[in-house]
């Protein structure tokens, strides 16, 4: 197998377009060409998870953090950062970061904080803008459900939890083929009329291309006539944090037990109690304090993040309860979803979790 295929099906559940402009995910070292001996995956590449990889025989290793993120002037192992650049390139590694593209996508960091808590009724809390396109195409009758079907298998057409929408309204086509073409029904020189189905789907605007080639694939028409839109609604799927229902109410302090539990945490760093009980969260893992009024706005009673800055707290303004409970809790379960997607895709493949604890952070009690 090669590290592209692995790659590739990590792509499906998160395309790179959807990752932030200040990101960098993908591919940091190595070639996606190379033969995949085994995947290590972890939360950050430092260079002791390289060595482990190495001692386990993985020329892969699956990353959350780039630990290439604000560009190298110098390599010459002065610092973390160099030094496991250098690891891995000394000892062909290649190091892939599935970063703000997985914390995008409601199946992603932020789904798996939720299922730890048991959320329901889920939604993203910052939708992500320009994420959607629609098509327009013209279709004789006849072919209008080949064409439909063909846009469908191409991805066309999903909206939350539905697939095959579009929308269809019949009218008349006209058309007069010019010396040179070849036309799939009426004559050369002469108007042809023809009752034509109108076929309207939205999609993902990152699938534009395939949704072309699978319309001019499939359409009838020598020259196909088609409209393409981008549209201001949202993605309801794609964008930062998710809200979420808890399956019964309950006080905030037997809330915050829970946390402490489900994360296995050793401290929790939060703005005063409200006295009111815990209904709806609002999670977002990693640094999320750019989504405080997002979790406000949508009504939450705790909104659970990290690395919230002192002057943050305030913005709470006693409506809601915000925890931080540190970077790495939030996202340590990362580890188990990167594990869990290719376990699935590649059941016979050897792919292997990280044993070692790469948190820089540390607590004294």
């Amino acid at each position: 197998m090669k590290i592209a295929d692995i790659i590739k099906a990590l792509e499906m559940i998160a395309p790179p377009v959807y990752q932030e402009a200040y990101d960098n995910s993908g591919l940091l070292t190595g070639d996606s060409e190379w033969n995949c001996q085994a995947v290590l995956v972890t939360l950050d590449a430092t260079e002791h998870v390289i060595e482990e990889a190495i001692s386990r025989g993985c020329n892969l290793i699956i990353a959350h953090h780039p630990i290439i993120f604000g560009g190298l002037k110098k390599i010459n192992g002065k610092n973390y950062v160099e030094k496991a650049v250098i690891a891995a390139i000394r000892n062909n590694i290649a190091l892939y970061a599935f970063h703000t593209n997985l914390d995008n996508v409601t199946a992603g960091v932020n789904g798996r904080i939720a299922d730890r808590l048991g959320l329901t009724d889920r939604r993203v809390l910052a939708p992500k803008p320009a994420a959607l396109k629609k098509i327009y195409t013209f279709v004789p009758v006849e072919h209008a459900e080949k064409v439909r079907t063909t846009l469908f298998a191409a991805g066309a057409g999903r909206i939350g939890n539905y697939s095959e929408a579009s929308f269809n309204a019949e009218g008349l086509g006209t058309y007069r083929a010019g010396p040179g073409a070849h036309p799939f029904i009426g004559q050369v020189g002469e108007r042809h009329t023809e009752k034509e189905i109108r076929i309207e789907v939205i999609f993902p605007a990152y699938l534009q291309q395939g949704i072309l080639q699978a319309l001019l694939a499939a359409h009838p028409y020598e020259e196909v006539a088609y409209d393409l839109v981008e549209l201001a609604n949202v993605h309801p799927g794609i964008g930062a944090g998710l809200t979420g229902q808890l399956p019964q109410p309950m006080s905030e302090t037997d809330f915050l037990a829970v946390l402490k539990q489900q994360f296995q945490l050793q401290v929790i760093r939060h703005t005063k109690l409200t006295g009111r009980p815990v209904n709806r969260v609002a999670v977002c893992g990693g640094a999320g304090s750019f989504l405080i009024f997002n979790a406000l706005s949508s009504n939450a009673d705790f909104y659970i993040t990290s690395d919230i800055k002192y002057h943050e707290f305030f913005d709470a303004n006693d409506r809601m309860v915000l925890a931080d409970i540190g970077h790495f809790e939030s996202e340590q379960f990362t580890i188990d979803l990167f594990y869990d997607i290719l376990s699935e895709k590649f059941p016979t493949f050897a792919v292997l979790k990280s044993g070692i604890k790469t948190n820089p952070v540390h607590y004294y009690f």
